[in-house]
């Protein structure tokens, strides 16, 4: 004769445990050595552990099965026929499928929810970006050039500086993706669009130098490099 069931969580000794050696046996297969250990690794409470345990399954919330069910490495319905009784099977075919059906719409609202939190997350990241780019315009725009002045004549004072603050620079840009079209001084076919002219004229191709350093993020430009043409006396 099945044991009735406990209505309030008793000791071990009062109240059957019928499905406490089969969760035992998935925890020692997964590496959790206690019931708690495994409320910890869930995120659900000892008490609907406590259900579990008891074979009560279908009195436990859907969403603490979908938290159980990666912890333990076992797919929803596997759980579900691990740990329902006989009875509830045999009896209960409806609300048995009813669960399913509804632990199935819950993954899919799992699943839809995560991937609109993924951009969120993308979008946020993607504002930080360019208002922190906006606010540092001036010094991406102005310090290659600074830089590479003080580099040029070792007697400035301002030279001891420069890779204090230029490598942290390079490391914020590469963390976010951003490269620079091109170093300060490079000279290079004249590209309108990536670079503006600060003085003269070039047709597309003709040979430019950079003055102040433009930035690409991936595939979009977010400032042109700054450039002159380059003389004949310059070509020598």
């Amino acid at each position: 004769m099945p044991h009735a069931p406990c209505p309030y969580p008793m000791p071990n000794a009062q109240c059957p445990m019928p499905n406490a050696q089969k969760l035992q046996d998935l925890m020692q297969q997964v590496g959790i050595s206690s019931f708690k250990a495994l409320s910890r690794a869930a995120g659900v409470s000892e008490h609907q552990l406590l259900r579990l345990r008891q074979g009560k399954l279908e009195q436990m919330r859907v969403d603490v099965l979908l938290k159980l069910s990666p912890v333990l490495q076992m797919p929803l319905n596997e759980l579900i026929g691990t740990f329902s009784s006989v009875e509830l099977l045999q009896e209960n075919t409806a609300p048995t499928q009813e669960l399913l059906q509804e632990i199935t719409d819950l993954r899919k609202e799992y699943d839809r929810s995560q991937f609109q939190l993924e951009q969120q997350r993308e979008l946020l990241l993607q504002e930080l970006q360019q208002s922190s780019l906006q606010l540092l315009e001036s010094l991406l725009l102005q310090w290659p050039t600074a830089a590479q002045k003080a580099q040029e004549n070792p007697q400035l004072a301002a030279v001891k500086i420069v890779p204090l603050v230029q490598k942290p620079l390079e490391k914020l840009l590469q963390a976010w993706g951003v490269e620079a079209i091109a170093p300060v001084g490079a000279e290079l076919p004249y590209d309108p669009q990536l670079h503006q002219l600060l003085e003269g004229t070039a047709q597309p191709g003709e040979t430019v130098k950079i003055r102040y350093t433009g930035y690409l993020q991936g595939e979009k430009l977010l400032y042109r490099a700054k450039v002159s043409p380059v003389s004949e006396s310059e070509k020598l």
